[in-house]
């Protein structure tokens, strides 16, 4: 499948409430108190056809699939609530990794980006509210990204994990994820300003 032919098929989709598209595909948003975060991407997953899964490499082959809720501010504009994971940070590979041949620049190559509602915390309803592609061909942007990336692969290479912290990148962030066996782990993070770039929300 195409990234064209993604977004042909989910056109009809959008306006509809992914919440109850949810229930319908026997998708668990809630178990035991617990929110399953992933909820909405595996509910678009399912609208294309794709099965789940936790590889690095890009979702569909050609293009990786992303969806972020977005809310209304003050101003009734559309804004970005909260950052969006991009893929792990396995230190020992991003130092030495240079960003033309990373993980994230075959994440961000090519983008299938969906935008829904976000409504409250208990996400009772999300309407899909837009579907499009980015792709990292901006030559600002990708100069941009490609230095956030380095950063933190020189302070892999200088200090280690330990010298990883939010405030480095301007588009794109290295945070914990949590942990994985018994240890803390790290992902980038597209900034909200980064993803409503992406998203183009109120063209």
């Amino acid at each position: 499948m195409t990234r064209a032919d993604a977004i042909e098929r989910l056109r009809p989709s959008i306006g509809k409430d992914l919440r109850k598209i949810a229930d319908e595909q026997g998708v668990t948003v809630w178990k035991n108190g617990k929110k399953n975060k992933g909820w909405a991407g595996m509910v678009v997953e399912r609208l294309l056809g794709h099965p789940q899964d936790s590889k690095q490499e890009a979702d569909f082959g050609t293009f990786e699939l992303k969806v972020v809720p977005v809310v209304k501010d003050s101003f009734g504009r559309w804004s970005v609530k909260e950052t969006m994971a991009m893929t792990m940070i396995e230190p020992k590979n991003v130092a030495e990794t240079p960003f033309e041949h990373s993980h994230l620049l075959e994440k961000l190559r090519a983008l299938l980006i969906c935008a829904r509602v976000f409504e409250n915390e208990q996400d009772d309803s999300s309407i899909l509210l837009k579907v499009g592609g980015f792709d990292l061909g901006d030559a600002d942007t990708f100069k941009q990204v490609q230095a956030d990336y380095e950063l933190v692969r020189k302070t892999l290479k200088d200090e280690g994990v330990a010298g990883l912290n939010g405030w480095m990148g301007n588009l794109v962030q290295p945070r914990t994820k949590g942990t994985g066996k018994g240890e803390r782990t790290y992902a980038f993070y597209a900034r909200t300003i980064f993803v409503a770039r992406m998203l183009k929300l109120n063209s």
